[in-house]
C-alpha cells in the first residue's frame, strides 16, 4: 500500500510537471504574439489576487517548504518573485529536487504531533498528518490551478492534459 507521503509527493510532482508544461505552451504563446514575458507573469484573474508569476511561486514553496518542515530539514529559501519563465521553470525545478530528497519516513514521522507554521497572519499550529492531507496538497492544487486559468485566461491553448501533464493521444 501506498503511504501517504509517497502519494503526496507524487501528486504534487504530477501538478508541478503540469505547470511546467502550462508554462511552457504560455511562453510558445507569448512569442508568436510578440508579447513580453512580463504580460503573463503579470496577469491576474481579479485584482485581489496574485498575479501568475506569484500563483507558480507559491504552489511551489507551500509543498516544498512545508514538507522540509514534516521531515525535519532546513526549510529551503526560494528569493524574489521570478521575471520570467525561465526563472519560474528553475523555482519549479528547485521544489521538484528538494521534495525528492525528503524522507518519506521522516515525513511521516509522529503523524499525531504537531507542526508550527509560521504565516503572515501569525502562526498556525496543526496536526502533522493532517498538514500533509489538508494543507500541503490542497494548496498546490488551488495554486497551479490558478496559474493554469490565468494562462487560459490570456488565451493560451492548455487543457487538463496540460493541467495533469497526462500523455497525448
Amino acid at each position: 500500500m501506498t503511504k501517504p507521503a509517497e502519494m503526496a509527493k507524487n501528486a504534487i510532482d504530477q501538478m508541478y510537471r503540469g505547470l511546467d508544461r502550462s508554462l511552457r505552451k504560455g511562453a510558445t504563446f507569448l512569442k508568436e504574439k510578440d508579447l513580453a514575458e512580463s504580460v503573463a507573469l503579470d496577469w491576474r484573474l481579479a485584482p485581489d489576487m496574485f498575479p501568475m508569476k506569484r500563483q507558480v511561486k507559491i504552489a511551489v514553496e507551500i509543498p516544498a517548504r512545508s514538507l522540509s518542515r514534516l521531515a525535519g530539514a532546513a526549510v529551503p529559501e526560494f528569493g524574489d518573485e521570478a521575471t520570467s519563465f525561465a526563472e519560474l521553470y528553475g523555482v519549479i525545478e528547485k521544489g521538484r529536487d528538494i521534495i525528492g530528497g525528503l524522507s518519506n519516513d521522516d515525513i511521516e514521522a509522529d503523524p499525531d504531533g504537531k507542526i508550527e507554521l509560521p504565516t503572515p497572519r501569525g502562526e498556525m499550529t496543526f496536526q502533522r498528518g493532517p498538514f500533509l492531507q489538508h494543507f500541503i496538497v490542497p494548496n498546490v492544487y488551488f495554486h497551479a490551478t490558478a496559474a493554469y486559468l490565468i494562462l487560459r485566461n490570456m488565451g493560451v491553448d492548455v487543457g487538463k492534459r496540460d493541467y495533469l501533464d497526462a500523455p497525448e493521444g
